[in-house]
């Protein structure tokens, strides 16, 4: 009788936002692991994965007084592993999870954390070990076809997550900035941001990091105006720093604004759009 009821709770589960992910995640990872090679991604990704799961288990442990599968660092080593250069050590992509893990208990606002937990680990420890961020699991190196497979499973999950208006007032706001850099600046500076992989790396950005549950808004409103602050931070620090991590630190910026949103709103609650 144990087995019915296990596989009805996986069903379920598969059912949820957390599960759809996850499916997602598989599903592109299947596709670009062959790619990159197994025995290359392999080691990172399993790092990061087990070793955020092994440090958010008992802390949900400690918090919610029993033991709950760590879907949501899971998804955070997981999404960590697909944008580090799968030839960084093993222990890098790990130690980078587990920041992303320890920070959602650390800076929190209305019981929720503030800060994107993957963002803000790739950017802290790029600082520390000088990471490279390819973005392997957006698919940037392989046939121009694949992208359809990005933007499909983008498309279905911002879907689910209501976050429409979210995706394209930062995809808008992103690439009408870049278009009028082109006219009025250095057109061959801004035009690889229409190309592999920074084209790849935008996209996967948009529909799976921009469009975090606990740390983006949920009425449409407000997420008109956190994609455009993204959006114009990604671009302000892709123009005039240039780091590697442009896209990053535009989402932290807007997470520090969601985070003071709903700081001011103090207790009372928010109704989720429809």
């Amino acid at each position: 009788m144990s087995r019915p009821h296990k596989s009805s709770a996986i069903q379920r589960y598969l059912r949820t936002p957390k599960g759809l992910f996850t499916i997602v995640l598989a599903i592109l990872t299947v596709i670009a692991a062959p790619h990159e090679g197994w025995r290359l991604v392999a080691p990172p990704l399993l790092g990061a994965v087990f070793a955020a799961m092994l440090v958010d288990a008992p802390l949900l442990r400690w918090r919610g007084g029993r033991w709950v599968f760590p879907d949501g660092a899971m998804l955070t080593g997981w999404i960590v592993a697909l944008i580090l250069s799968p030839h960084e050590p093993w222990h890098v992509a790990a130690i980078t999870a587990v920041v992303g893990v320890v920070s959602k208990y650390l800076v929190r606002a209305r019981k929720a954390n503030v800060f994107n937990p993957a963002a803000l680990a790739l950017v802290a420890t790029f600082y520390v070990f000088d990471t490279g961020q390819s973005w392997w699991g957006a698919l940037p190196e392989m046939s121009i076809l694949w992208i359809s497979a990005l933007v499909a499973t983008g498309v279905f999950i911002t879907i689910r997550m209501n976050k429409g208006p979210l995706v394209l007032a930062f995809l808008g706001s992103y690439y009408a900035l870049a278009t009028a850099f082109a006219f009025f600046g250095d057109p061959g500076h801004v035009a690889e941001l229409y190309r592999e992989p920074d084209l790849h790396a935008a996209l996967f950005f948009a529909f799976f990091m921009v469009t975090d549950p606990p740390t983006s808004p949920p009425k449409h409103r407000d997420q008109l105006i956190y994609g455009v602050i993204v959006a114009v931070v990604s671009f302000a620090v892709f123009e005039l720093v240039g780091a590697a991590y442009f896209l990053l630190a535009g989402l932290l910026v807007a997470n520090v604004w969601e985070g003071w949103r709903k700081s001011r709103r103090g207790n009372a609650r928010e109704p989720i759009a429809a």
